[in-house]
């Protein structure tokens, strides 16, 4: 794949080529009908599109469902996405990706793929920071949001579409939990990422405090379900807090990483706790 100016390089299997070629176009010129349409709220336009909401249940999914709810899930909250992280977190998640841009701790010009990039707003502050981003998600619905103009493949990040040691760096901004299996994960991160090239993972985190996990626990588990319901999509909101259930403790998650060829694997606390970052160096 290469950047929208040309200016580097990353190795591709053949068989993935095709995904970016695959990523929408501007749209030719609408009839009024069509647009007429289109001023329908972009999420409900995207949630009559989701024959059955695999997402909304009582229970977590659990092997090939998670995969297929998490998919379709994001697809259909991806147009408004961005608006309701800002307004649940009040902002911090810009914060908290900064902040994992700076532990990143790679030089200037460093390729560092962003997994689960979402809209892209990881690829962006990377930009920022003077590297050069290439963005994975595996929902369609998030890579055609994406705001960074950044390389986009739409990709399982469990089985990423490059080579070994290609890239200098990884980020993943809180998806995590949304994955089928956490160290086959880390140890497709350890199989890309260049020896001595770094890695930053966020997730939301259970705070140590107890009165700071008490108002957590209210507001993200009652809260914003309410603000995605008025927003987005309620079963959406209501599914993300209970999926923090599938992460592990952070001792854990650690000693997975160091596992994995992550040996000097750091865990801290963000925000009192609120969100986890994880660093490391590829060994």
């Amino acid at each position: 794949a290469r950047d929208h100016a040309g200016q580097f390089e990353c190795t591709l299997a053949p068989q993935f080529v095709a995904h970016r070629a695959m990523l929408p176009q501007p749209p030719a010129r609408s009839s009024w009908r069509e647009r007429r349409r289109s001023r329908l709220p972009r999420a409900a336009r995207s949630l009559c599109r989701v024959s059955e909401r695999t997402w909304d249940r009582d229970t977590l999914p659990e092997g090939e469902e998670k995969v297929q709810a998490v998919r379709e899930m994001f697809d259909a909250i991806a147009p408004r996405y961005d608006l309701v992280n800002r307004i649940m977190t009040f902002r911090l998640d810009v914060r908290w990706r900064r902040k994992a841009v700076k532990l990143l701790a790679l030089p200037a010009g460093s390729t560092v793929i962003d997994l689960a990039a979402g809209t892209g707003d990881l690829c962006i502050d990377l930009r920022k920071a003077g590297h050069r981003p290439i963005a994975f998600d595996l929902s369609f619905g998030m890579l055609a949001a994406d705001r960074s103009a950044s390389p986009r493949v739409q990709a399982d990040i469990l089985r990423l579409p490059l080579a070994d040691s290609t890239v200098d760096g990884a980020t993943c901004g809180f998806a995590l939990r949304n994955l089928l299996d956490l160290p086959t994960f880390f140890a497709e991160l350890h199989r890309v990422v260049r020896p001595g090239g770094r890695i930053a993972l966020l997730d939301v985190g259970v705070p140590h405090n107890r009165v700071v996990r008490w108002g957590n626990n209210i507001y993200f588990g009652k809260v914003v379900p309410k603000i995605g319901a008025l927003l987005s999509d309620g079963a959406a909101y209501r599914y993300l807090p209970k999926s923090v259930a599938y992460l592990p403790p952070r001792g854990e998650l650690v000693a997975q990483l160091r596992a994995a060829g992550f040996a000097d694997a750091q865990h801290h606390q963000l925000s009192g706790g609120l969100t986890q970052l994880m660093v490391g160096t590829r060994y």
